[in-house]
């Protein structure tokens, strides 16, 4: 990787400042793949797991790393996703220094705008995974060793650079660009990690969150899908639910390839695709079992005796012909020699939250939401649970569409609970369990961890271009 502070490749531009947006959204794409920050969201929590399965899926310990919180500054998720976070603010700096020029067309304030917000997501997932970073809001003049700046200096930053940019965007429903309810939602997350970003907590921040939510609400552009599979399925384009979204397709965008790392080597013939699966992924088994056996939500899973697409029931000649049965029950982290073929290559329940169609290819076309409209709710819950208020209304409607009765008084145990049940598979768990005091506990296969777990280090490789990084950061102000 190279350093991404003030350069990027010469790209041919458009006319349409709308259409030279694109460069800013482009390193999103690898988000839930090569990017790492879908495995870096995931994989530490308590839900999800790697496990190495015999010659498999060992990989130099990169994925056991992240699930025991051993990770260093040479872990391929920390690189990856430094490297993308980057290459997304160099694009918008210069989109915006661009553009300056010829401030006060509407259009252009608008597109600037937009580019701010883009901005501040990025810095967003910077300072969540990293902490102290630095805050380069300059193309042409951008320091070249720059050292870094406080986290809770840049969370104030980027704050007022979305509250101050919302009244130039737009009313819209289009799901994968920036929009007012896109920015409301990058607003709701900053207010309700506050206390993460700046050491202390500020209950106007609850109030702030809950007011961005019900500005979304309030909207009526948005809701929750009556059946609990359709934001996920493979046409998800328009569903209501999907507020922002990256906007995979198996041909012109690529990408999108989680159903690989899951399901068994004999599960395409269960959807008649034209490659094979890689059999890594799975649920950790505690956390699948949080799940109510009627929660209409274990439709998102494979668990128990799989089957072809025709209905056959299927077997595994890896494990000498037996029957290809998911079961929950994961031995080890690591499993070989000591365990059986049928234990190595099956244990686990596998995930299908987002539909595999008949025929998928390596790549889905599924869109991927960043934000959805079920997380509205929660983090409406969460806003008034924690001024003191009553939550149930807004978790309520989550757990009646997974067909489970109301629950009363919520707190927010049970709503991280929830969040985990609801949320699974879509990137928030290590964040929430963060901002619930719960990321360092201990649970299958990991210890209890430190605080300074709860972000990653500096890439090695870049203290190694930019040896000004590694000294103690200084002010913003």
């Amino acid at each position: 990787d190279d350093t991404l502070y003030d350069r990027i490749p010469a790209d041919e531009y458009t006319a349409d400042p709308i259409l030279k947006m694109s460069p800013i959204y482009a390193p999103m794409r690898e988000f839930v793949d090569w990017g790492g920050w879908w495995f870096a969201q995931e994989i530490p929590g308590d839900a999800v797991t790697a496990p190495t399965r015999g010659g498999d899926w060992d990989d130099g310990g990169k994925w056991r790393v992240l699930h025991q919180h051993a990770w260093d500054n040479n872990t391929e998720a920390v690189n990856s996703m430094w490297s993308r976070f980057y290459a997304g603010i160099v694009e918008a700096n210069k989109f915006i220094e661009e553009q300056l020029a010829f401030e006060g067309d509407p259009i252009i304030d608008e597109a600037i705008a937009k580019a701010k917000v883009l901005r501040a997501y990025y810095y967003y997932l910077l300072i969540d995974n990293y902490k102290d970073v630095p805050y380069i809001t300059s193309y042409l003049d951008a320091a070249t060793e720059p050292r870094k700046n406080f986290r809770h200096e840049i969370f104030n930053r980027i704050l007022a650079e979305v509250e101050q940019n919302l009244a130039l965007i737009e009313p819209s429903t289009t799901k994968t660009g920036v929009t007012k309810a896109m920015a409301w939602s990058l607003l709701a997350k900053l207010y309700l990690n506050h206390a993460v970003y700046t050491g202390n907590t500020n209950p106007i921040y609850w109030e702030k969150a809950e007011a961005v939510c019900d500005s979304i609400i309030m909207l009526g552009n948005y809701s929750l899908e009556s059946d609990h599979l359709a934001p996920f399925r493979t046409n998800n384009e328009n569903s209501p639910e999907n507020i922002w979204v990256i906007p995979y397709d198996e041909n012109n965008y690529t990408g999108f390839n989680l159903h690989m790392r899951t399901l068994h080597y004999n599960s395409n013939r269960t959807f008649e695709m034209v490659v094979g699966p890689w059999n890594g992924f799975a649920l950790v088994e505690e956390f699948y079992y949080t799940y109510a056996e009627n929660d209409l939500r274990h439709d998102w899973f494979l668990v128990g005796q799989q089957y072809s697409y025709g209905g056959e029931p299927l077997s595994d000649l890896g494990a000498g012909g037996l029957p290809l049965v998911f079961d929950p029950h994961i031995p080890s982290l690591i499993m070989g020699a000591g365990n059986t073929p049928q234990e190595i290559r099956m244990s686990g329940v596998r995930v299908n939250k987002f539909e595999v169609r008949r025929g998928a290819m390596a790549d889905l076309s599924n869109d991927f939401p960043i934000f959805r409209y079920a997380d509205i709710l929660l983090m409406k819950a969460e806003a008034l649970i924690r001024q003191g208020k009553n939550g149930d209304e807004y978790v309520n409607q989550i757990r009646n569409r997974a067909g489970l009765g109301n629950w009363t008084n919520v707190t927010l145990d049970m709503l991280l609970e929830e969040r985990g049940r609801e949320l699974v598979w879509e990137a928030h768990r290590r964040q929430d369990l963060i901002r619930f005091g719960k990321f360092n506990d201990s649970w299958w296969e990991k210890q209890a961890s430190t605080p300074d777990r709860n972000t990653f280090p500096i890439p090695q490789w870049v203290i190694d271009s930019n040896p000004n990084i590694a000294l103690d950061p200084v002010s913003l102000n």
